[in-house]
This record gives structure tokens, C-alpha cells and sequence, in this order.
């Protein structure tokens, strides 16, 4: 075997080499289409063991690695119903009727829901004024009284202002 032949042999077995290392979700399944997978951000994976969105799902370690069953599902769901002309909404709204609320990864900004995006805004400026009305008392309190000792008369005070006069003169 020629020089040429070995290294055409080993190009050939590099390359078959880095073919077989390819992920095998590459070979014969689909992608969802970027928009479901948009989609998927905004909704919670329901598969119970992962707290990512359907999206993002991906379960590590052990002898399963990558998105879950039911992520793969809600996915080709969202994808199903974005490709029959459902709108963003409508397709969030059958998964809140399938699943309740809590598949959305944002609550909905009404009724009670509005306090998780008010809150953050709110309380800290409460706290503020708290801290702020706090300071305010103790400075009242801290108010420095006269001090209160034995009135010293007018002639003994005259006479201690004239001693301190000649001993400083001296």
C-alpha cells in the first residue's frame, strides 16, 4: 500500500469517525419552527421534574439527556396550531385551559396577578418612606436639652469673670 492510499483511508475513517459522533436528534426528527419555539419561552414545561420553560427544557445526567416527552409534545402542539392560523393568544389560552394558569411562565397582569408586577415597584418605595419616617422620629428625639444644674447668680458670676480676668493678666 502506497503513501497515498493510507492517508485516503485515514481521511475516510476521520470522516466516518466525525459522521457517527453526530447527535442522533439531527438524524430523523424535526425541529419545531422558530416561532413554536418562541412560543414555548412564555410556557412552562408540565412534565413535573424541571421548572424551565418548554422551550429550554433539559433534563441532564442519568440515562436521559434533552427535553422531556411532554416538552417535545407541547411544542409540536403550539407548532400545530401556529401552522392552522391560530393566533399567539389563542394558542396560550388552550394550554391555560388544558393546564391552568400556572403553565404560563408570566402570570397574566389582571385581578390579583397585578400585585407579582406591582409589588416589586411598590414595596420598595414603602420601605423607603418607612426608613424615611423612622430617622424623622429619632432625630425629634434627639433634640439636646438645656442642661439643668444649680442657677449660678449673678454676682457669683461676676466675681469668677473677675478672678479669671487678673489671673490671666498675671
Amino acid at each position: 500500500m502506497g503513501r497515498t492510499s493510507q492517508i485516503k483511508i485515514f481521511a475516510l475513517a476521520v470522516l466516518a469517525f466525525c459522521f457517527l459522533s453526530l447527535p442522533p436528534l439531527s438524524w430523523g426528527q424535526s425541529q419545531p419552527p422558530a416561532h413554536a419555539k418562541v412560543l414555548g419561552q412564555r410556557l412552562k414545561c408540565m412534565c413535573g421534574g424541571c421548572g424551565d420553560t418548554a422551550s429550554s427544557c433539559n433534563h441532564t445526567g442519568g440515562a436521559f439527556s434533552g427535553p422531556c416527552d411532554t416538552a417535545k409534545g407541547m411544542l409540536k402542539e403550539a407548532s400545530d396550531r401556529i401552522s392552522s392560523g391560530s393566533s399567539d393568544d389563542l394558542v396560550l389560552q388552550s394550554f391555560v385551559q388544558e393546564y391552568g394558569p400556572t403553565v404560563l411562565i408570566e402570570p397574566p397582569k389582571e385581578g390579583f396577578n397585578l400585585l407579582a408586577w406591582i409589588m416589586p415597584i411598590v414595596m420598595p418605595i414603602l420601605a423607603l418612606f418607612a426608613v424615611w419616617a423612622v430617622v424623622r422620629r429619632w432625630r425629634h428625639r434627639a433634640i439636646i436639652a438645656p442642661a439643668g444644674g444649680p442657677s449660678v447668680s449673678p454676682v457669683l458670676l461676676a466675681r469668677a469673670q473677675h478672678e479669671a480676668e487678673r489671673e490671666s493678666d498675671e
